[in-house]
Parts: structure tokens; sequence; C-alpha cells
């Protein structure tokens, strides 16, 4: 079998194709531009690193800073404490993230409903929306995490944890449901039209026509929001529950040393920027980045 060809810079000739001089000259101009453009990238970066350490290192209180903050014995000591923490992060945060799927659905599709009939639905779906919307999240955890156990009613967990998972909930389902809502009014009305013409019920289709097309829509703001929901799993430290922000509080109590407040929030860190790339991979499939044009 015999070996096509290549032209120079390593282009092969399929089907007797061969580049002209010109395109093998734009090409080439299009490799030098590139590389040009790494390296400027690259110096520049290594230069406003290299400002921002010196100007940091240079400030008269750094030692006493990088004592308290930047410990890196007393950070590995406090790793295991705050990483056990962490994984009650992580159990909250999955638990919470199926529910808030779940109910932000609901609540999407009972606010998109038409007819007569469904004005209650769309009434307490946009009722609901509106006030976990309005309302700060920390308040709803004070509300659900110290009010509801308070009323000591039979039958109702007294976990902190409980229910500052539920106050995530609530008011993460309350954005989820707008970003529902939004892609599934986005699809075309045509789209329901034929799936109607076709002997399709309402529920038919929008379980086998809008559902599909709205989700995979959303799917990268809906990503984003679970990488908020990732950060603020941290906030149910106010019910006193441990896990890696109270954990990090009980370290530093020990010797007011702040290394562990650091070391938790790398750990968060780390964990959010996996999903935070699958948000930006998903987004550049979708064609959700660079639809604006390119630099002018």
């Amino acid at each position: 079998m015999s070996r096509e060809p290549e032209m120079p810079g390593g282009y092969a000739e399929p089907d007797g194709w061969r580049p002209s001089a010109v395109q093998l000259e734009r090409l080439a101009y299009r490799r030098r531009q590139t590389v040009r453009s790494g390296a400027i990238a690259g110096i520049s970066t290594v230069v406003l690193l290299a400002l921002v350490v010196f100007g940091v290192g240079s400030t008269p209180g750094w030692p006493r800073v990088r004592a308290t903050f930047f410990d890196f014995h007393r950070g590995w000591e406090a790793l295991p404490v705050v990483a056990q923490g962490l994984w009650l992060n992580v159990r909250v945060m999955l638990v919470c993230a199926v529910l808030i799927v779940i109910f932000g659905l609901t609540l999407a599709i009972m606010r998109t409903l038409r007819g007569p009939i469904f004005f209650p639905f769309r009434i307490f779906a946009a009722a609901y929306t509106d006030i976990f919307r309005g309302l700060p999240l920390l308040l709803v955890i004070f509300l659900l995490g110290f009010g509801v156990p308070a009323l000591q009613l039979r039958g109702l967990p007294n976990q902190a944890v409980i229910w500052g998972g539920a106050a995530l909930v609530l008011t993460y389902s309350s954005y989820v449901a707008e970003v529902f809502r939004a892609g599934i009014e986005s699809i075309h009305p045509s789209q329901r039209a034929a799936a109607r013409s076709l002997g399709l019920s309402h529920r038919q289709t929008l379980r086998f026509v809008v559902l599909p097309q709205a989700v995979r829509r959303v799917l990268p703001p809906l990503l984003n929001d679970f990488v908020s929901l990732q950060k603020d799993s941290g906030l149910i430290a106010v019910l006193g529950v441990i896990d890696a922000i109270r954990a990090a509080q009980l370290e530093t109590a020990e010797d007011f040393n702040f290394t562990p407040y650091v070391v938790a929030g790398l750990l968060f860190v780390a964990l959010t920027i996996p999903l935070t790339r699958l948000t930006d991979w998903v987004a550049r499939r979708q064609g959700w980045y660079g639809a604006g044009g390119g630099a002018v």
C-alpha cells in the first residue's frame, strides 16, 4: 500500500489535492501568530504574578500574615479534620442537588401549564420563586434551623444538618425552576404543534419533545447553579454542623492560627474546579462560547 506524499509543513495530498503556495503561507502565518500570542500571554502572566508576589511580600505585615494564614505545618495538621468535615458538605450537596432538580423541574412545569384550571398551580409556583429568590439564603437557614425545632412538633427531625439542607433545597429550587422555565419556554410553539398533530397528548409532548430539548439548552446554567451550591453548602456551619468550615473554626480556636480556614478554602476550590471545567466543556460543545463573535 503506497503512502501518499506529504507537502512541506506536513500536509498530505488527499485525492491529488495540493494546497497552493498562498494557502501554505497563510497557514505558516497563523502558526507564527499562535506562537507569538502564546509567548506574549506567558510572559505577561509571569510578570503579573511576580508583581503581585513582590507587592504582597513587601508589605510591612506580610511576615505576620504568612505565619498566621499560611503556616504549612499547621495546615497539614488540620487537613484530616477539615477534610472529614468536607465529606459532610459533599454528601449534603449530592442529596440536595437531586431534590433541587426534582422540585425545580416540578415548579417550572407548574408555572408553564396553560388553561384556567391550572391557575392556582401557576400562582403557587410564581409565589414560591418570588419569595425564596428574594430571601437571603442565610436567613432561610436561620429560620428553618432554629425556628422549626423550636416548635417541638412531633415527628419532625431535630438535626441541624437536615434543616440546613432543607434551606438549601428551598432556595436553590427557586433558582433552578426559573432556569428550567426559561428552557421550556425557549422551545418554539411549532414543536408542540407538530407533536400534537402527530397524535401525542399534552403530557407526551412535554415528556418526549419539550423537556429533552429544554434540559439540553439549560444544562450549562444548571451546572453553574450546582457550582454555587457546592460553595453555599458551607453555610450550614452557622447551625453548629461540623462541616469543613466549622471544623476549621474549631481548629483555629486552639491556637488562633487561621491556616485551617485557608485549608478549607483550598479544599472547596479543589472540589469546585472539576464541575466548573465540566460546565465550560458542556457550554463549549453547545456553542455557548464564541456566539458573540471574537475580539474586534
